[in-house]
């Protein structure tokens, strides 16, 4: 069992009087670090992908409830995203039956949060839960031994499967970015033609570390712009890509509204480009590093709880830092190199223009201390 860094804080937040929720991509572990987390309690548990389940759930009453899970005091309700209504149902657990304990997973931050934000003012403790980390897998077995995986991670991620099962890494990748890819997102009325879907996701995924224009996207793939923002918005959503936005505040030729994306894993955005080369063979290697590097950071700043927000930073003549974190009005700039003699200058322009505490080239070398 690999322990997830959530893990004691969510069993800190047991029978505080508070429905708990955890949303994340499909795969990424939820449902079995819930049943490590219950195995020795008593609880029932529901699956939102069961049709009858769904039926009992929804529009239901407090003393439905109370029939339907008897004497147990934890509840555990699995993919709760695809059950209608069910912001009330963890409402009525809460206010109705208080000495019960609920607890509710979802993959789709579109259905889930949308439901469950207004019912449950005041009443939830919300986490997301990521495909595995390098610092989990530090934690797990040490630092020597996951540095030694670097160029597995780089190639094929982090997804808990994956990581547990090297030798089918290959074929439960291509499944898995296949279904999980899609499931939640071609149910949805909005995506109308899935093959744009595929091409859009595979044109951002070749520009991962650039700049990316919907425009220039949608003149690629055939669609226009609000489409391609549209798509984009649902797939972030579904926890497959997430933005990183332009700073700009200071100097004049900033750009205003550009954005990076990223992809949560990058075993899926090498699966959703066909190419598991290894690191040597790769002509893309510092796009592979720089998402490696962001989406585990990302992982890092949310499960910290680090209150910082994130940007990259670029002017009009080309002048660009690749990460920054900005944490009380104060900034730390981060540059990512693959090589670890590759020089990096951090521009005078930002320097002079905004209050920075740090500058750090992230490499080979050092990458730990930026991770961990």
């Amino acid at each position: 069992m690999i322990i997830r860094s959530i893990h004691n804080s969510l069993q800190k937040d047991f029978f505080r009087g508070k429905a708990i929720i955890i949303m994340g991509p499909r795969q990424s572990g939820k449902t079995t670090l819930i049943n490590h987390l219950l195995h020795d309690r008593k609880y029932i548990r529901f699956n939102g992908d069961e049709a009858d389940v769904r039926n009992i759930l929804s529009g239901t009453t407090s003393a439905s409830l109370r029939a339907l899970i008897g004497s147990h005091k934890m509840v555990f309700i699995d993919e709760a995203q695809r059950i209608k209504n069910i912001g009330i149902t963890l409402k009525l657990f809460t206010d109705e039956i208080p000495h019960v304990q609920v607890v509710a997973t979802g993959s789709s931050a579109l259905d889930l949060a949308s439901e469950v934000n207004e019912p449950l003012t005041g009443r939830k403790y919300e986490y997301h839960l990521y495909p595995l980390s390098f610092k989990e897998m530090v934690n797990h077995h040490g630092l020597l031994e996951e540095k030694r995986q670097l160029a597995q991670r780089l190639i094929f991620g982090y997804y808990p499967e994956i990581v547990s099962h090297p030798p089918d890494q290959l074929r439960n990748l291509k499944d898995l970015a296949d279904s999980y890819l899609y499931k939640d997102l071609l149910s949805l009325e909005t995506i109308k033609k899935p093959a744009l879907l595929e091409k859009i996701l595979k044109a951002i995924a070749l520009q991962v570390g650039h700049e990316v224009s919907f425009h220039e996207v949608g003149q690629l793939v055939g669609a226009d712009y609000a489409t391609v923002e549209k798509y984009v918005d649902l797939l972030e959503k579904a926890y497959v890509l997430f933005s990183l936005p332009a700073l700009s505040r200071n100097v004049r030729n900033e750009i205003k509204k550009g954005r990076k994306i990223y992809f949560y894993d990058n075993g899926i955005r090498n699966a959703v480009i066909g190419n598991f080369q290894p690191i040597t063979s790769r002509t893309d290697i510092g796009a592979l590093w720089e998402n490696f590097l962001i989406s585990e950071r990302m992982k890092k700043v949310a499960y910290d709880r680090m209150y910082a927000a994130k940007y990259f930073w670029r002017t009009t003549q080309q002048q660009e830092i690749d990460y920054l974190e900005e944490v009380n009005q104060e900034f730390y700039a981060f540059e990512m190199k693959w090589n670890p003699k590759a020089k990096a200058k951090f521009s005078k322009t930002f320097l002079n223009a905004y209050p920075v505490i740090s500058s750090q080239v992230v490499n080979q070398d050092n990458y730990q201390d930026f991770l961990l």
